[in-house]
């Protein structure tokens, strides 16, 4: 027995979306920025009209329903990037060598981590604003998912393989994540 299934999401005023069925691409455009995301849903068609997008899908099944919902929770996430940036905060934490953080570029440079000669490098994400003030690093961008993986491109830098974080408590940790929204 087949299981029709049919979502909806509303598009907020002044932004506009379209969609690129040939590279499963949904770009939006809105306040002089865009922001884009692909979606690649088997066996769905997703159609825009004026103030919404829809998906549809003959054989709804477990795996393409939670497909679509998660790809809906992406697009709203796209949405509220058009009215705030995300923030991700993270903390500079050293017991055994005082390590100095700086930005150049597009990369962060980490020196002195447990008295490393060495300089580790962190890559940001093109679109990502970094602010480093004494022992903390702000991260900024409107678009969540360049944001958490710029976070997490710093946070796994300064990574300690084999070592006891009890005991090397050295590194650079999120502290601070985007609240999340229903």
């Amino acid at each position: 027995m087949k299981k029709q299934y049919k979502e909806e999401i509303n598009i907020p005023e002044n932004i506009v979306c379209e969609f690129d069925s040939g590279a499963n691409l949904l770009k939006c455009k809105g306040k002089d920025m865009e922001l884009d995301r692909r979606i690649s849903i088997p066996k769905t068609i997703i159609k825009i009209e004026k103030n919404s997008i829809s998906f549809f899908c003959e054989e709804g099944n477990r795996k393409i329903i939670s497909a679509i919902k998660s790809n809906i929770a992406h697009i709203k996430n796209i949405f509220r990037g058009f009215e705030k940036k995300f923030v991700y905060k993270l903390e500079i934490c050293h017991v055994h060598f005082p390590m100095s953080v700086k930005k150049e570029g597009n990369k962060l440079i980490i020196t002195n981590f447990l008295g490393e000669k060495k300089s580790r490098m962190a890559k940001i994400i093109s679109g990502v604003e970094i602010d480093v003030k004494g022992n903390e690093i702000t991260v900024l961008s409107n678009d969540i998912e360049k944001a958490g993986q710029t976070a997490a491109n710093i946070e796994k830098s300064v990574k300690v393989p084999k070592k006891d974080r009890r005991v090397f408590q050295d590194g650079i940790f999120i502290k601070e994540k985007p609240k999340r929204v229903i």
